[in-house]
C-alpha cells in the first residue's frame, strides 16, 4: 500500500480512538482499575488483536512498526529541555543510599541481562543474535520507549525482530510490574513491613479512573510566549521536532561518513538537545521554556509509542522466540525480586519496603508503575520516595542513556563482552561505594522503621 499523508493521518486517528476507548474502559471496569493499566496499553493491546497483526479488522498501515523510532526521538530530544540541575552535593548528602540502590538495581539489569543471554540462552539456543539478553533490562527497566530506541537500532543493524522482543519485554515487564506487585504488597502486609498501608478502595479517584476531580486539577504549564506570535504549545513542539530533525539528519550524514557505524536517531537527537539547551541557559532564552509543557509533550509521545508499538508486536516472531523469552523474563523477575527482597532491607533504614516497592514497579514495568503501587501502601507520600528518586534519577539519567545508546553498537559490533564486562563492573562498584559510604547495612535484613517521618 502506498504511503501518503492520509495513510499517516488514518494510523493516528485509528490509534487515537483506541486511545480514547481504552480510557473510557480504564474509567469505568474496575478490574482493569484493579491492575492499573494505563490506557496506552489498552490500546495496544486493541490494536494488536484488531489490526493487521491480528484480526486485520483496523485498516492500519504496514508502517505502524516504524512510528516508535519516530516517537522515541522526540521523547530523547525532549529530555535535555525538561531536566532539572542539582548540585550532585546535594544529591549525595540527602539521597545517597537511594541512588546507590536504583543505579544498581538499573544497571545490573542490563549486564547481568546480557550476561544471562551470552551464557544461557546462547547455550540452549545456539542461533539466537548475541544480543538477545539486552531485550530483558531494555523492556523492563527501560520500558516501551527503551525497548523502541533498542529494536530500532537493531534493526538497523539487520535484526528486524528485536523491535517485536523488546516490545513484547516491555510488556510483559508492565503486567509483572503491577501482577507482582499487588502479590508483593499483600504478603509485606501480612509480616508487618508496611507502615501507611491503605486499602483499594480508600485510593484518589483519580488513581483508579484516571479521571481527576476539578478541586485536584493542576496545570499542564504556563504560556511563556504570546498565542498572538505563536501558540506556546506548539513553539515547544516546535522545539522537539526541531531538535529530533537535526538529530535525524546528523544520523543520516555520520552514517554516510561511517557506513559501519549507525548512530541512532534518538541518542543523535539528545545530544543535540543538550548542546541547544546549553545555549538556551547561555542566552538566557531557557526562561522561555516551559518543563512542564515539554514533560506533557514527552509524555503524549510515549503514550503513543506505547500503544504503536504493542500493535506492531509481531505475534509469529514471539511464538519464534516463546522458549528463550519465558527463560530470559524469568531470569529478570527473579532478579527484581532479590534485589527487592534481599538489597532494599539493607540499603534502606527506614521504609524499606515502600522504596523498594517503588523500584520493583519501575525496574520491571514504568515509572508510573511504581508510583501505583506506592500509593497503595503510602497514599499521602510521607515516605518521601518520590521526592528522593527524582533527585537520585538525576545522576542515574546520563548513565542510562549511555546505555541505551551504545549497547546495540557494541554487540553489533562484537564487543557484547566488553559491555557485560563494563556494565556488571560498574554496578559492583556502585555497591562497594555504598558499603564503604555506611549507606549499605551488613544486618539489615527485615529491619523494622523505628522512626516516624
Amino acid at each position: 500500500m502506498e504511503f501518503t499523508a492520509w495513510t499517516l493521518f488514518v494510523d493516528v486517528g485509528l490509534m487515537s480512538l483506541l486511545l480514547l476507548f481504552g480510557f473510557l474502559i480504564r474509567s469505568k471496569v474496575r478490574f482493569v482499575q484493579n491492575l492499573f493499566l494505563p490506557a496506552s496499553l489498552l490500546a495496544g493491546f486493541m490494536g494488536l488483536i484488531l489490526g493487521p497483526n491480528g484480526f486485520n479488522l483496523l485498516p492500519f498501515s504496514a508502517s505502524i512498526g516504524k512510528y516508535s523510532g519516530i516517537l522515541i526521538a522526540l521523547v530523547f530530544a525532549a529530555l535535555p529541555l525538561a531536566s532539572q540541575k542539582v548540585p550532585f552535593k546535594t544529591i549525595s548528602k540527602r539521597v545517597g543510599n537511594m541512588w546507590a540502590y536504583s543505579q544498581s538495581v538499573m544497571i545490573l539489569q542490563w549486564g547481568l541481562g546480557a550476561l544471562f543471554g551470552l551464557v544461557v540462552i546462547k547455550a540452549i539456543w545456539g542461533d539466537v543474535n548475541p544480543g538477545f539478553g539486552l531485550m530483558l533490562a531494555s523492556g523492563f527497566s527501560g520500558g516501551h520507549g527503551t525497548a523502541a530506541a533498542i529494536g530500532d537500532a537493531f534493526a538497523g543493524h539487520g535484526w528486524d525482530d528485536a523491535a517485536t522482543l523488546a516490545m513484547t519485554s516491555a510488556t510483559v515487564g508492565v503486567v509483572s510490574a503491577i501482577v507482582g506487585g499487588l502479590i508483593i504488597i499483600k504478603m509485606g502486609s501480612r509480616k508487618g513491613f508496611t507502615k501507611f498501608i491503605t486499602d483499594f478502595e480508600d485510593l484518589p479517584t483519580e488513581l483508579k479512573t484516571g479521571l481527576i476531580p476539578e478541586e485536584n486539577r493542576e496545570s499542564a504549564g504556563n504560556n511563556t510566549v504570546s498565542p498572538i506570535s505563536v501558540d506556546p504549545l506548539l513553539f515547544h513542539l516546535a522545539l522537539i521536532s526541531g531538535i529530533s530533525v537535526l538529530g535525524y539528519y546528523i544520523a543520516k550524514f555520520g552514517a554516510k561518513l561511517m557506513p559501519q557505524i549507525r548512530i541512532p536517531t534518538f541518542c543523535v537527537a539528545f545530544i543535540v538537545g543538550v548542546i541547544l539547551m546549553k545555549v538556551f541557559e547561555n542566552t538566557g532564552a531557557d526562561k522561555y521554556i516551559d518543563k512542564r509543557i515539554v514533560t506533557r509533550i514527552s509524555g503524549s509521545a510515549t503514550d503513543m509509542l506505547v500503544a504503536f508499538g504493542i500493535a506492531s508486536i509481531k505475534l509469529p516472531v514471539v511464538v519464534a522466540y516463546a522458549g528463550p523469552l519465558a527463560l530470559l523474563f524469568l531470569f529478570g523477575l527473579a532478579y527484581c525480586w532479590f534485589m527487592f527482597r534481599v538489597l532494599g532491607p539493607r540499603m534502606f533504614t527506614t521504609y524499606w519496603f515502600e522504596k523498594s516497592i517503588f523500584t520493583w514497579g519501575w525496574a520491571t514495568g514504568t515509572m508510573a508503575m511504581g508510583i501505583a503501587l506506592l500509593k497503595i501502601i503510602d497514599p499521602d507520600l510521607k515516605s518521601k520516595t518520590l521526592d528522593d528518586f527524582a533527585l537520585a534519577y538525576i545522576p542515574m539519567s546520563p548513565v542510562e542513556i549511555a546505555v541505551v545508546s551504545f549497547a546495540p553498537l557494541l554487540f553489533v559490533n562484537g564487543q557484547g563482552w566488553t559491555f557485560t564486562a563494563v556494565t556488571v563492573g560498574f554496578g559492583i562498584a556502585v555497591l562497594l561505594f555504598a558499603y564503604m559510604k555506611g549507606w549499605l547495612k551488613q544486618n539489615q535484613y527485615d529491619v523494622q522503621d523505628k522512626k516516624a517521618v
